[in-house]
């Protein structure tokens, strides 16, 4: 499963999460001419290629940024096209903006040699190089050549308290008004949540006079996830995303082909059937899962909680919080123990750099540095002293009640926002120890940010946060997450060649086999398996993974041994 951005996508209102901050005059040591505004600060571009919301070059907090520390950046998001494609122009150009997260053309960006190596640099940059352990960042550099081109932004650092009070991965969601309809019940299996779902149904056929929508499948271009790869949690695997390791013969397998996988797809045909799942989840773009998701009729989806952040700030927005989700960990077992809560992996493969056409590389390194530094990371998050937080007599930053609802209000988060989630940052607490990164992470802000609804749901479940509704991956193994090796391989590896040949095999037949309905799924599942098995040397996949699982435990214990000297 692809992991881009859990930050920025995930929700307008948190965009000041954002961070910011500038050059200081330590950005010439290139010796290039860094383009300037009418005041003088540094002006750069930035790229990033998921979808996101832009931000007005003088929002409030922009401007902040730009007197505290003489930098501004203009930052682009993805609009009309897949990354791949946009990308593609952009290197078929040799032009590029001065810092890009490629997200999936990562690879066609380090081919192409767009990307600067930074390893060299980072000794210089004290904030910026703590963001990350020291064998973090002996992990993220390519294999091939030793170079460090991008910097991921969502990694945690090694050792550091997670202070998460949202949970933005993988689950099965369900509408807030559906437990609280239910009286709150336990819900532990795939087979409970959809007898829920058709219940409520049954007696709350519509919202807002639309028909309410059972459940979603986003299956659109690489967010096809959500469709395919259920399988590995429901059988009590944590997201490797492109397979399941064994943890005692570090051996990995499709779980394309696992009995979970033949009985989930069962289940979704007999809610197709029924009518529970929408007739469009198949054929809806993105923009279109998020519209419906956003009309508030969506009882429950499958997905990644990053994924469909606009939908539920619009709802928030609306004071529609009742119609927002709840993370459940669900599995087809009840004694099957579910590992959905990822435990602050690092992904090797994904990340923010610095491109070959910036004519000032060490100003951007020093503009990263001073998003990390403590005065960076307090303006990016918590905003400006008196306008955005308050400070007690006991040095605790708080929000009034007033300013947590104007970080509710998209309308005003984009007049006074920055969109700066795709650079580096880090999460847990401040250099001071007491004050969290995030405002909503503040044990004493966090009943704040809450609703009515969102305060019963948590008393209800005998729960402080949402992350506490979904069990925690553990323990974290040393190959975690190995879905980053698969994105390595090039077309004309047998590897790569079987992991796209998976791609087109699951989604052209895992909507036929859902769609089918159940008196012919035996029959249709058949067919899948003999098209899988004949069309796919899934053998390759796995044998290479396995042998990526291996020697990433050699590298974990060397890259140990070489830190502790």
């Amino acid at each position: 499963m692809k992991k881009f951005g859990k930050v920025a996508v995930t929700a307008m209102a948190l965009a000041l999460l954002a961070g910011c901050s500038s050059g200081n005059g330590k950005g010439d040591k290139d010796g290039g001419t860094q383009a300037t505004d009418s005041d003088g600060n540094k002006k750069y571009t930035a790229f990033m290629a998921v979808p996101g919301t832009e931000v007005p070059d003088d929002s409030r907090l922009n401007n902040a940024f730009a007197k505290e520390f003489g930098w501004r950046v203009k930052v682009s998001w993805l609009t009309g096209q897949t990354a791949k494609e946009r990308i593609g122009v952009m290197v078929s150009g040799g032009e590029y903006p001065d810092i890009v997260d490629a997200s999936d053309g990562r690879s066609a960006m380090i081919d192409a040699g767009a990307y600067v190596p930074l390893e060299d640099k980072l000794d210089d940059y004290p904030n910026l190089k703590a963001i990350l352990s020291d064998i973090q960042w002996e992990k993220i550099k390519a294999d091939n050549d030793g170079h460090i081109y991008t910097i991921p932004q969502f990694a945690q650092k090694d050792g550091t308290v997670n202070t998460a009070t949202s949970y933005d991965g993988e689950a099965f969601w369900i509408q807030k008004r559906v437990l609280k309809w239910a009286n709150y019940p336990e819900i532990n299996t795939v087979e409970q949540y959809f007898d829920l779902i058709n219940k409520y149904l049954a007696e709350n056929p519509d919202t807002d006079g639309q028909k309410n929508i059972g459940f979603e499948i986003l299956s659109d271009d690489w967010r096809y996830f959500c469709l395919e790869n259920p399988p590995q949690f429901l059988a009590g695997y944590p997201n490797d995303g492109a397979a399941i390791v064994d943890p005692d013969t570090m051996e990995a397998k499709v779980y394309d082909k696992i009995p979970e996988a033949k009985e989930y797809y069962k289940i979704l045909s007999e809610q197709f059937e029924k009518g529970t799942i929408d007739p469009e989840t198949f054929t809806a773009k993105y923009d279109q899962y998020i519209a419906k998701l956003s009309s508030g009729r969506v009882l429950g989806m499958i997905d990644q909680g990053w994924n469909f952040g606009s939908a539920k700030d619009s709802l928030v927005s609306q004071g529609k919080d009742e119609l927002t989700w709840v993370p459940l960990d669900l599995t087809l077992d009840e004694n099957v123990q579910p590992q959905y809560r990822e435990a602050g992996s690092l992904s090797t493969q994904g990340g923010i750099g610095i491109t070959t056409s910036c004519k000032d590389v060490d100003g951007v390194l020093q503009m990263w540095d001073d998003m990390v530094s403590e005065k960076g990371m307090i303006l990016r998050n918590w905003g400006e002293k008196g306008v955005d937080y308050e400070v007690d007599d006991d040095g605790m930053f708080y929000r009034t009640d007033e300013q947590w609802a104007n970080w509710k209000d998209t309308d005003y988060v984009q007049k006074n926002s920055v969109a700066f989630g795709y650079m580096p940052g880090y999460r847990g607490y401040l250099p001071d120890g007491k004050n969290t990164i995030l405002p909503s992470e503040q044990i004493s802000e966090f009943r704040k940010t809450l609703s009515d609804i969102d305060k019963e749901v948590l008393d209800a479940y005998k729960v402080d946060n949402w992350p506490q509704m979904v069990r925690l991956q553990d323990p974290i193994q040393p190959w975690f997450p190995i879905y980053t090796e698969r994105n390595k391989w090039t077309s004309s590896d047998p590897a790569g060649i079987a992991s796209q040949n998976m791609q087109e095999v699951k989604m052209q037949w895992l909507p036929k086999v859902i769609m089918g309905g159940p008196a012919a799924y035996e029959q249709n599942w058949e067919d899948y398996m003999t098209a899988y098995d004949s069309q796919i040397d899934y053998k390759a996949f796995e044998d290479k993974l396995t042998k990526e699982v291996k020697r990433r435990v050699e590298i974990e214990k060397e890259l140990e041994a070489k830190v502790d000297k």
